[in-house]
């Protein structure tokens, strides 16, 4: 499994807007992807600004099919300004 985390900040006043239009988007979006695993969505209590998305995927390959096209036209249909700053971040989950 391949965990992709999603941080992303803005005013806080846009965070709601924000997170309902992912919520009418990208969350669908993801879940018709083959190797889509889950959705979280974490808010951390001390910073407003901010939004932490972490998304499972059976494989890293299933996860980057999805083309920078696709990418832009779900952004393009979410109706808010995008955020003002986005880090990715790669994780292997590791059993023991």
């Amino acid at each position: 499994m391949v965990i992709e985390e999603l941080t992303l900040t803005m005013a806080p006043e846009r965070v709601a807007a924000y997170l309902e239009a992912d919520a009418r988007t990208w969350t669908p979006f993801l879940a018709a992807c083959d190797g889509f695993r889950g959705k979280e969505t974490w808010l951390p209590e001390d910073r407003p600004d901010t939004i932490v998305f972490i998304i499972r995927w059976a494989t890293r390959e299933q996860w980057k099919r999805i083309t920078p096209e696709q990418v832009a036209e779900v952004d393009g249909g979410m109706g808010v300004p995008a955020a003002d700053t986005l880090v990715c971040r790669e994780y292997v989950v590791f059993d023991d």
